[in-house]
Formats: C-alpha cells, sequence, structure tokens
C-alpha cells in the first residue's frame, strides 16, 4: 500500500497520481530483473519531457548532500544549467553499461540531437547484499528498454527497476514518488519526486514524527557468512525533482537542495558511506537553454526565460519537502519482503506494527 493507505498523516495537496508524472510530459519506466538465486536489480528511465521530447532541455541544477555515489553528466548540467536528456537509475557496478544503452538508444531514435557526442545522465545505488551486483544482469539493451517502457499515469513503487534490490532504514527500500500542487496566484503548478532509496539505519527511522526505528523489536541477527557487513545507513539515495513551475538553473538547483530536508523528516542524519545525490529540473520555457552549433549566417539570436521571483520560492521548497518524505515512505509501505544473493533476506517493513505505535501517539490521519 502508499503511505497515505496506511494512515500516516501528511501534509500538502498531492496532485491526482501523487506521483512524479503529475508534473505534465514526464514518463517513467522500469525494467525489473529477478532471476534465480542471485539477481535482484534493474532499470529506471525519468523522461522529463517523455520519449518525443529527449533533446529539449529543461533548466536543471545538482545537490550533492554526500558524494560517496555517481551520478554522469553533472558537469555539463553545471556548466549549462539544463539537462535535455533522460534520466536513468541503476545499479553501482551497472552504470557502464545503462550510459551505453542510452547512446545507442539516442543514437537509434533521436539522430538529429548532437550525433557526434551525448553526455548521458545514469545514476546508481548499491544493492549488492540482495544482488549480484559484480555479475553482468544488467546489459545496454535494458537501458533501452526503461526507456521504451516510459509513460505516465501511476506509477508502480517498492521493488522495481533500479529500486528492485535496495534496502531503506533496515526493511525493504526501493523506488518511490509523490507530487504536490503549489498555487501561484491564479497558476496551479506541480512538484513532483522520485526516490530510489537505499538509506538509512533501523534506528534513526522516523515516521510522522515517531521514532519508529527504536521503537520495533529488533530483527533476528544477520547469520554469518564469511562477508564484511556493510555498516547501517550505507547505501545511497537517489532524488529527481521535477516542476512545470517556470524557473532558473539556480533556482532547480534550490530546489534539489530542499530534498535533503524531506529526507531528514524520514530520520537519516546521512551517513558517509552513503550517496545521496539530488537532480531538479523544470519542464517550463520550452525551447530555451538550447546549446547546438551555431548557423553561419551571419545570425545573433538570443532567448529569454520567464521564472518565478526569488522571493515567492518558498511554497515551492516546501513542496519539494513534502513530496521527498512522502515518496520515501511510499517506498517503505510499498515494498516487499524479498531474498537474494547468498540467502540474504531483508525484511519488509511491519506494516499492523507501525500503525499500532502510530495510533499509540496520536499520529495517525
Amino acid at each position: 500500500m502508499r503511505a497515505r493507505e496506511l494512515g500516516i498523516p501528511l501534509t500538502g495537496e498531492p496532485g491526482p497520481w501523487d506521483a512524479i508524472t503529475d508534473v505534465p510530459g514526464i514518463e517513467v519506466g522500469y525494467v525489473t530483473l529477478c532471476e534465480g538465486d542471485d539477481v535482484r536489480t534493474g532499470v529506471t528511465a525519468l523522461l522529463p519531457r517523455g520519449r518525443d521530447g529527449v533533446g529539449m532541455p529543461c533548466a536543471a541544477g545538482l545537490h550533492s548532500f554526500n558524494g560517496n555515489g555517481e551520478m554522469t553528466g553533472t558537469a555539463w548540467i553545471e556548466e549549462s544549467g539544463s539537462l535535455a536528456v533522460p534520466v536513468l537509475i541503476t545499479n553501482t557496478y551497472a552504470v557502464g553499461p545503462v550510459h551505453r544503452g542510452v547512446v545507442e538508444w539516442v543514437r537509434a531514435n533521436r539522430r538529429d540531437m548532437a550525433p557526434e557526442w551525448l553526455l548521458p545522465v545514469v545514476t546508481e545505488t548499491w544493492d549488492g547484499h540482495l544482488n549480484d551486483i559484480h555479475g553482468s544482469a544488467v546489459e545496454s539493451r535494458h537501458a533501452a528498454a526503461a526507456i521504451e517502457a516510459a509513460a505516465s499515469g501511476p506509477v508502480e513503487e517498492g521493488c522495481v527497476g533500479g529500486g528492485t534490490g535496495m534496502r531503506c532504514y533496515g526493511f525493504k527500500g526501493g523506488s518511490g514518488t509523490a507530487s504536490r500542487v503549489v498555487e501561484y496566484g491564479e497558476d496551479r503548478y506541480t512538484v513532483g519526486a522520485f526516490v530510489q532509496a537505499n538509506f538509512g539505519a533501523r534506528r534513526e527511522l522516523v515516521v510522522a514524527g515517531v521514532p519508529v526505528g527504536r521503537e520495533l523489536p529488533d530483527g533476528p541477527a544477520p547469520e554469518p557468512d564469511g562477508e564484511r557487513q556493510v555498516p547501517p545507513g550505507a547505501g545511497s539515495v537517489i532524488v529527481v525533482v521535477a516542476t512545470d513551475a517556470p524557473l532558473l538553473p539556480g533556482q532547480c538547483e534550490a530546489l534539489a537542495r530542499r530534498a535533503t530536508l524531506g529526507l531528514a523528516r524520514t530520520g537519516t542524519t546521512g551517513s558517509h558511506f552513503s550517496g545521496d545525490i539530488f537532480l531538479a529540473f523544470s519542464t517550463a520555457n520550452e525551447g530555451a537553454l538550447t546549446s547546438t552549433f551555431p548557423e553561419d549566417d551571419g545570425s545573433a539570436p538570443y532567448e529569454s526565460m520567464r521564472f518565478v521571483p526569488w522571493g515567492r520560492m518558498d511554497p515551492f521548497y516546501g513542496a519539494v519537502v513534502e513530496s521527498v518524505e512522502e515518496a520515501v515512505l511510499n517506498v517503505l509501505t510499498g515494498a516487499h519482503a524479498m531474498t537474494g544473493r547468498a540467502g540474504h533476506h531483508v525484511p519488509a517493513l511491519p506494516l499492523d506494527q507501525v500503525s499500532a505505535l502510530l495510533a499509540a501517539r496520536g499520529a495517525v490521519a
């Protein structure tokens, strides 16, 4: 179920699907790989303007809360303030084949888009507890398949796509999303968040202000298997924030920074061993921020952008914080228990016990 179905009190007005796809034009696609005993992984594709809009830049900004992770293509986003390619999320050691897969898909489908070079955005979290991360399960074709599977509408959550083998706060993690509507004068905009959650120590988990991680009974101790144990809280989290509000690249960066506060509401203190990298973009101002070879015709064109004044950004910041918090909770309430590599087992969040703890604290919607 989703966090709202569990009765967790959440503030703000969600969009129709309560998902990043409430931002018009955004599409999400998955390839989920669960094979045999050792493969628990996949690929997620987020398309800011859908397949037909690949190559049309969006204003974009980044924030690295903790840099123990990878997101390719970030130097160009910081340089140009724009994002014109799909965003792919997978496991740590699959960045290479997924990167190649994006290049192959663009070459096959968008030969008009800077065929001389391409800087894909591929990012990751570590799923080596449940998945044979050293294996070759993820191939370049899976990146193309995730892009082709991308669609608008409701978004599946939990153990799907790049989030298939992830853990969050010691429970089964994965993929999650949420959205908020922001009224700005006579206009209504949407802010949406998507997370691949693989972070947090069990003792840190907070739900609606209740420290449930400390109050839930401890699970069974992991059986020794000769492997070095990953410290609690290690793993990483990727957050993608999107909006149709007209924003400058610097304002998108400001939205990305606020993802930190949404995560903090769920209890994390930010492990040194977690790569927490956030990307935000605006789908407004279509046609601006282009970066193409100049025509040798003597022309000297200009571009212009419409944007929300900096002093009016607070409601958008709040929408990011609320969306990110709910997206993480949707991961935890939507994921199921999973057994994978070497017999490792990760339990799902015990929803009945969480409900009882929230009810005892008067924290049920």
